[in-house]
This record gives C-alpha cells, structure tokens and sequence, in this order.
C-alpha cells in the first residue's frame, strides 16, 4: 500500500485524488498539506478522506507523516524546493506542469532524485490519452514516412478574472504566461514525439490580460535535423479552446483528435486523394488498444506501478525538462527577438529564474491579488471527436 501526500491543495489537486481514489487497494492519501490549511479541510471533506492528517507546510509534513510518495500541485515557483525536499528525504514525487521555473532547478531535482534513488515524474496526463498515445504508435511505425511538418495548436480560453489569483500572472511566481502553463501539455506532446529540435524562433504578446506581466498568446516555429519544422501556437485567447497537433509525413497527414488525409500526385503534381492507403493508416490505427485509466488517473497507475515494481514511470524528470527546454527557448526567442540555438546551455541567462525574470518582458502591471477563484477549471480536449 503506498501512502500518499498531496501537497497543494488548489484546483488541480483535485484530479489528483480523483486519480488515487480509483485505486483503493494500492494506496491510500494519508496527509494533505496547504499553507492554507482550511483549503485542506474542504477538501478532506470533499473527498472523505478521514484519515488524512493536514500540515500547514510540507517541511512540517516531511518531518512529521509517514508517507511514500507526493503528489506536488502547488504553483511552479515552489515546485523545486519542494521536490527536491521530498526526495532528498526518501520521498517519490510526481510533481504538476510545469516541472519547475526554470532548467536550473530541473537539472537540482533530478539530480535529488538520483541520489536519493527515488522516482520523480511529472504530470503529463494527456500522453495518458487513447487518441494521443496511439497517434505516437502509428509515428513510431514509420508508416506516414519522414515527417515533414507539424501543426500544434494549444488553444485554450481564459477570462480576464483568471489573472487575479494570487500567485498567477507574474514572472516571480507563476513563471511565465499561457506558453509555459497551458501549451505545456501540447509541447510535452511534441518532444515526446518529435524529440529535440536544433533551433527556435517565436514571437510573444499579450492582447486581451492588462492585468498579466505575462503573455497571453505566442507562436513559434521550431527546426528538427532533416530540415522539417514544427509551429506552435500558445493561447489562452482562442474561444472553443479548439486543440489539436498534425503531423505530416510524406505519405499521411495524421492527428490528434484522429484523422487521416492522404494525397497522390497526378503527372502535374497536384494532388488526388488516396483512399487506399488511408484505410491501411485506419485500419492499423484500429487495431491500436485503448487505453485503460486516461488523464491523471492513468498517469497515476503508471506512477504507482513504478513505486511497486521499483520501475521507472513512463514520464521522468528528464522528460519534464526537454518540455521546459522547449518552452524556456520559446520564451528566449520572443523575448530576445532572434533565432536560439538547442539546447540551452547553463551559462545562458535563460537558464536560471534570475535570469529569466531579470531578461523577461513585462506587458502590464498585475493589478489585483486574491486568494481563491470559485467555479469549474477546464483541462482541454480529450483529443476524440
């Protein structure tokens, strides 16, 4: 039975506990820590959760509960510390997007984990998904041929409100804008999938957040070895938060939510459709299990198969990075207005929080600071039609 912590008991902490509550016989959360405890009590309650013990800091909750593993949900810019105090006390961590604030503090954590021996993941539910996972099947094949062009688009919508809790909004403590906490999700898609590319360029802006230091909206356009380029739109100003990520190859055009389009070309070049071979694309893609438990819930049975087996999760720290790489050269990019070299190196001011906060763009300042936000959140698409 592994005994779990959640530490941050925010919105998303709630998927979190969702996912440990669908396995009863495998674990139990025995601690919830906030520094505000009284959001811990809501929810306890909520959840029933009658034997979790709540702490008000997570030094007073290593020090004092007898846990295995935390789940690490608060904002990015404690992400670090915190896991690298979990590990370093004998703790496996499976830590919220982003990973943490900047490549520094990735490269301090999974350095704790290392030594400690301990697993660190981090969260990246949406490889979790049917449509996702079996989308990277059919890329693995090699049955589209060399890719040639990708399409992602992380379109998400959030009203001005959104901006005024506490902690988001500013390059201090949420670290960077729509870019790094939303398109997060599509661009650990497209490291998972495509790898690392050599170079990026981008711009940043922000349009519709006059009360956000940050960006609500960026585009960017990254090149891979062998010449084919992805472009990346980060958004939270797009209404339908309609999301999506295209790979072209040289025979299909494939994608996440599923959808095959192939094209043969006539004695002139231009193209005709090719039926046949998008029903041997669909016809593999058929045969393509689905996946069990999606989303946290399926990122948690991985988490605690490795904590059983003494395995490695499918999402390591290191995977973690490469998505922070991405985005942390994206911001670079924008910011300095010029193409940037991957990977980023350590004597980059990028490299560190100081250097990112001392280098970022400042487009408004934020105007209002409260503690909590009521209503539903949104998690994105679920990637099927």
């Amino acid at each position: 039975m592994v005994k779990v912590a959640i530490i941050g008991t925010g919105s998303i902490s709630s998927a979190h506990i969702f996912g440990y509550l669908q396995f009863p016989e495998r674990c139990e959360i025995v601690a919830l820590c906030d520094i505000v405890p009284e959001k811990c009590e809501k929810i306890k309650e909520k959840f029933g959760l009658k034997n979790a013990v709540i702490f008000d800091s997570h030094e007073a909750l290593i020090a004092n509960s007898d846990f295995d593993h935390a789940s690490i949900c608060t904002p990015p810019f404690c992400h670090a510390e915190i896991a690298i105090n979990c590990l370093n006390a004998g703790r496996h961590v499976l830590v919220e997007k982003p990973m943490a604030a900047s490549l520094q503090e990735c490269d301090a954590m999974i350095a704790a984990a290392k030594a400690s021996g301990k697993n660190l993941s981090a969260v990246a539910q949406n490889r979790f998904r049917t449509p996702v996972w079996n989308l990277k099947r059919v890329l693995d094949s090699g049955m589209i041929g060399k890719i040639v062009h990708v399409q992602v688009d992380s379109h998400w919508w959030r009203g001005h409100c959104y901006y005024d809790l506490w902690w988001r909004g500013t390059w201090e403590m949420e670290g960077g804008g729509c870019t790094l906490n939303h398109a997060v999700h599509h661009i650990d898609m497209l490291g998972w999938m495509m790898g690392e590319p050599q170079e990026v360029c981008a711009m940043l802006t922000n349009v519709s957040h006059d009360n956000a230091e940050v960006e609500d909206l960026s585009v960017a356009v990254l090149r891979y070895n062998g010449g084919a380029l992805a472009q990346v739109t980060s958004s939270v100003v797009n209404h339908g938060e309609e999301q999506q990520i295209i790979f072209n190859g040289e025979k299909a055009r494939i994608a996440a939510p599923w959808r095959t389009v192939s094209s043969r070309s006539q004695p002139n070049g231009h193209p005709v459709p090719d039926p046949e071979f998008v029903a041997e694309v669909d016809k593999y893609y058929n045969t393509l299990p689905e996946v069990v438990c999606e989303g946290h819930p399926g990122q948690i049975d991985d988490v605690l198969t490795a904590i059983e087996k003494n395995g490695s999760p499918l999402v390591t720290g290191a995977d973690g990075r490469l998505t922070l790489e991405l985005i942390t050269a994206i911001y670079k990019a924008g910011t300095e207005g010029k193409t940037v070299k991957v990977p980023i190196s350590p004597d980059d001011p990028f490299y560190t929080v100081e250097g990112i906060q001392a280098n970022a763009p400042r487009y408004y300042e934020k105007t209002a600071s409260v503690q909590d936000l009521s209503g539903e959140i949104t998690f994105g698409s679920t990637y099927k039609y």
